[in-house]
């Protein structure tokens, strides 16, 4: 399995800080970098993160063992699929036409993951983080074996890489759930069931595997 010991956000909007204190809570490493300058963001993460670093993208990406996407889903091509190539990323970003616009990329059939992955092909994309709000990564954090822990769904095509996401949302305060192949993120995508929803593990399985409308 891979060993993750220092994290890589992408985006330092409240997704990204939410996940960045809770893995500064965890004792991860925790680098951010946004599309502000290094220095700015970091004058941000003294409020909103305390005890993450920001860095410059390519030195941020370069230095994690895991980089999570949470930048605007608008915002995906900029990202250089040579810099992440080899690299666990979680693809924590969503697709709200109502705010983002409509994306003619994200219209068709495939999971927003799957289109993410299409453009980054050597990275090792798993989705997760996107299926709870910013402020119940936060509040919905509980110690392992807690009977309200909240469960987190983690899909991906590359088997260690969801082990190694998996370890990460456990540490972190969530209860993970397998969800199989990255094309069943449409399962927790905005608008399935499972989207917001308050759900233990057992739950969250019954929850992906029920049939949907096609």
């Amino acid at each position: 399995m891979t060993e993750i010991r220092t994290i890589g956000i992408i985006g330092a909007g409240r997704v990204g800080t939410a996940v960045a204190r809770r893995a500064v809570a965890a004792g991860y490493e925790v680098r951010v970098a946004s599309a502000r300058p290094a220095a700015e963001t970091g004058l941000l993460l003294q409020f909103t993160a305390p005890g993450a670093v920001a860095g410059d993208l390519p030195d941020v990406i370069a230095a994690s063992d895991l980089v999570v996407l949470a930048l605007p889903l608008s915002r995906y091509r900029s990202l250089a699929p040579e810099a992440l190539a080899g690299k666990v990323v979680i693809d924590a970003m969503n697709y709200w036409p109502a705010t983002d616009g409509t994306l003619a990329d994200f219209e068709g059939p495939r999971a927003s993951s799957e289109v993410v992955a299409a453009h980054l092909p050597g990275a090792r994309i798993v989705r997760s983080l996107n299926h709870l709000g910013y402020h119940e990564i936060d509040g919905a954090a509980r110690p392992k074996g807690d009977a309200d822990r909240r469960a987190m769904a983690v899909a991906g095509d590359d088997p260690a890489a969801r082990a190694a996401v998996a370890g990460f949302i456990d540490r972190i305060g969530f209860d993970p759930v397998d969800a199989g192949p990255l094309s069943t993120a449409r399962a927790f995508a905005i608008g399935s069931p499972v989207f917001g929803a308050v759900l233990n593990q057992d739950d969250l399985r019954a929850a992906l595997t029920a049939p949907r409308a096609a």
